[in-house]
């Protein structure tokens, strides 16, 4: 199991490591605090990120051993990079109207300035990430194909909904609806617009995704380079949903500490331990020996996605979105062993 975790644990050290130093120098005799809260971030963006591991597997097992490499190495730097420190700069500079590395410069040198424009974004990222979130949600439940059913008595008359075309996206806007209307009249449009955004976005690349997968050529040219196409909209479309996952652990961080690069360090282990933990269940076929685990991260995700949403009105702990998606995790997992013992006897 260690081969797996290797380069996690590598990954620890260093930011560990960088975490000590940076916090002497930004004030000096505080190494040790910024080490703790790296370490606090660390388990919290792990724990809490259990059921993106099982969803990221169920992508990985269908792409080839070429792009599960890309997403360990390609996929990790955008997950550290682009999500944990590029996103949220790049958002305040977009909100606030101010040039990239300006807004680069507030982050470093004027922190209660940026955590106030980022406090200003926290609502339509969180529509977005959520909007994005409950169409997956929705699109695994709602499949008139789907076979495996956990809570059978749900799932099932969840999957004759199928029939019903964009029934989905239907139900997706219908819960912006409800949640938009809830929040002051100045806070409406950003949402509503963000939110869309995010249907708009999955609808696009999942649809992408679905048709280059069934257009798969002959020729063995062509289908070379059409597997490599699917390959890359699949690749896109399994970042995007890690990062719809990031987006309420990235602003939540901000609790804790308000120093960038203490949350980007912290955060960036916990991506690589999820990255570890994908690959483990990809290679060791976990989800076909217990079968309801997908089931169970499928239903961690539409309960992610309505408190992304609720948490736009009230502040919901940290602790109450990782428990509830972990809670959903183990009882599948516990469930799919009942489940086995039931199929040898």
């Amino acid at each position: 199991m260690f081969e797996y975790f290797k380069f996690s644990f590598i990954t620890t050290v260093v930011g560990l490591t960088a975490a000590y130093f940076w916090g002497n120098y930004r004030v000096p005799g505080s190494g040790f605090m910024a080490l703790f809260i790296v370490f606090v971030l660390a388990v919290l963006e792990t724990s809490l990120s259990f059921d993106n591991a099982v969803i990221n597997a169920t992508k990985l097992e269908k792409m080839s051993k070429e792009w599960e490499r890309r997403f360990l190495t390609w996929g990790i730097i955008i997950a550290v990079f682009g999500m944990r420190l590029l996103f949220p700069i790049s958002i305040v500079s977009i909100f606030a109207n101010l040039p990239f590395w300006e807004t680069a410069k507030i982050t470093l040198t004027d922190v209660d300035k940026y955590t106030y424009y980022l406090h200003q974004t926290h609502a339509p990222v969180l529509f977005f990430g959520a909007a994005f979130l409950l169409m997956l949600f929705f699109h695994y439940f709602f499949d008139e194909k789907k076979e495996n059913h956990w809570i059978k008595w749900l799932e099932k008359p969840l999957s004759h909904l199928g029939h019903i075309q964009g029934i989905e996206t239907a139900l997706t806007l219908i819960t912006i609806y409800i949640f938009q209307s809830m929040l002051p009249a100045e806070s409406k449009l950003p949402v509503v617009l963000a939110a869309i955004n995010g249907v708009v976005l999955y609808l696009l690349v999942h649809g992408l995704s679905e048709w280059m997968n069934s257009h798969q050529p002959k020729a063995e040219n062509s289908a070379i380079k059409q597997s490599f196409k699917a390959g890359l909209v699949s690749f896109l479309y399994l970042e995007l949903i890690d990062a719809s996952f990031s987006l309420d652990g990235v602003l939540g961080a901000f609790a804790l500490s308000k120093d960038i690069i203490i949350i980007t360090l912290g955060l960036a282990i916990g991506a690589m331990f999820v990255r570890s933990f994908t690959i483990m269940l990809v290679e060791k076929k976990t989800l076909k020996q217990y079968v309801y685990l997908e089931n169970g991260a499928h239903w961690a995700i539409g309960v992610l996605a309505f408190i992304m949403f609720y948490s736009t009105l009230q502040e919901v702990p940290e602790v109450v979105t990782g428990l509830a998606g972990l809670v959903l995790i183990v009882w599948s997992f516990i469930s799919s062993m009942i489940e086995n013992k039931k199929v040898k006897e």
